[in-house]
């Protein structure tokens, strides 16, 4: 039995009949004693309220228990009552954060998995992925996609592929990403998305069916994406797009997924096909390996072994997509360096055609995501003449 502190009630009305704008702490206090006292009218404006605070804080421990606090709050909403769920998935997922903020990931998955009871299932696919665990992500996807939640789009569809791929199931993985491509295709021709977007994809798409040796698909898939990249050098975009850097990024980050150390719950990756909602310290840990590759670099450069040199040099522009791969300001600029010196680079490699032409294929997309169409044909065509005579 709670004993009401009758007083603490009355100041708490007292404050919020007030005329004064009372501090998001002080609003806090008072929905926390209120929310005793009738808890189906304050509960939701208490759940609220500390995830104002938690949103403003900037001490990660603080943070934690805001969300922990909010939480437990958001579970108490009764069934039934307008937005109970809303709020539980913004609780809970600012719970899960800030756990992982922490390092404390098990707890943290145990919440993301609470969460998906509760009907929000891609911070669990996320943490799943990151563990290397694709196979239980792409379950999670899988039933996601059946239930209809969230609605198929290409973030949920490149996400459940990635994963499907990821546990080496690759025909699903294929069949996921082809359904995304019907649809964008279908979209294109009522000019309801970008060319852009539907050639990343068909590229995409081919790098899927290369991998494992499907080459008439690949082929195909390459071909259809030269002929989009001409219309668009031709005529360019029908219609003005807004800021669409998040489709290029996301899929030229999980281009080099194979390139990257295996994912395992001891030592967690980026979630590679997802939108950048990656866990903090598994972001910060994925940039944190630039120094090393850059000193690699300089090692291979000084020892002329330029296939090596190569690889790491694409690893380092994958990481300078993730650290700025969604600011349009200077942003051809700022990534031009990057895809010259591959291309650069490649040419230099005597008979190595398969990495000229990924070299000139990530810069022809780059160069689709910088709207200068022309060179980034030109740059494609290449490369398919490169892989379709050898």
């Amino acid at each position: 039995m709670v004993t009401i502190d009758h007083d603490a009630v009355l100041r708490a009305r007292v404050l919020l009949l007030g005329s004064g704008q009372p501090s998001r702490a002080a609003l806090a206090d008072a929905y926390r004693v209120l929310a005793e006292v009738s808890p189906k009218a304050y509960m939701p404006k208490l759940v609220d309220a500390l995830l104002a605070l938690h949103y403003e804080s900037r001490d990660p421990k603080a943070d934690l228990a805001l969300a922990a606090e909010a939480s437990r709050a958001a579970r108490r909403i009764e069934a039934g009552e307008p937005n109970r769920t809303e709020r539980l998935h913004r609780a809970l997922d600012a719970y899960q954060a800030s756990l992982f903020a922490l390092g404390r990931r098990g707890e943290g998955r145990a919440i993301c998995e609470e969460l998906a009871e509760a009907g929000r299932s891609e911070p669990l696919a996320r943490v799943l992925a990151e563990e290397g665990c694709f196979k239980e992500a792409a379950k999670v996807d899988e039933e996601a996609a059946r239930n209809g939640i969230p609605e198929r789009s290409f973030w949920s569809m490149v996400r459940w592929a990635a994963n499907l791929e990821g546990a080496g199931l690759h025909d699903a993985a294929s069949a996921v990403f082809r359904e995304l491509l019907e649809e964008t295709r279908r979209k294109a021709a009522e000019q309801r998305t970008a060319l852009a977007i539907l050639t990343w994809e068909l590229v995409h798409f081919s790098r899927m069916r290369e991998a494992v040796g499907d080459e008439a698909s690949a082929t195909a898939s390459r071909r259809e994406a030269l002929s989009v990249l001409k219309e668009l050098a031709t005529t360019g975009e029908p219609k003005t797009w807004s800021c669409i850097l998040g489709w290029w990024r996301t899929l030229f980050i999980l281009s080099g997924r194979a390139a990257e150390p295996a994912a395992s719950p001891e030592s967690p990756m980026p979630p590679f096909g997802t939108e950048l909602r990656w866990s903090r310290s598994v972001r910060d840990g994925f940039l944190g390996m630039l120094p090393g590759l850059e000193e690699e670099a300089a090692r291979l450069r000084e020892a002329d072994r330029l296939p090596e040199l190569v690889d790491v040099q694409r690893r380092i522009s994958i990481r300078a997509a993730v650290r700025d791969g969604d600011h349009p300001y200077l942003f051809k600029d700022r990534f031009t360096p990057y895809f010259d010196e591959g291309v650069t680079l490649a040419r230099r490699l005597p008979d190595n055609h398969a990495r000229l032409a990924r070299a000139l294929t990530d810069r022809s997309m780059f160069l689709v995501a910088a709207r200068s169409f022309e060179p980034a044909h030109a740059d494609f065509a290449e490369a398919v003449a490169l892989l379709h005579h050898h």
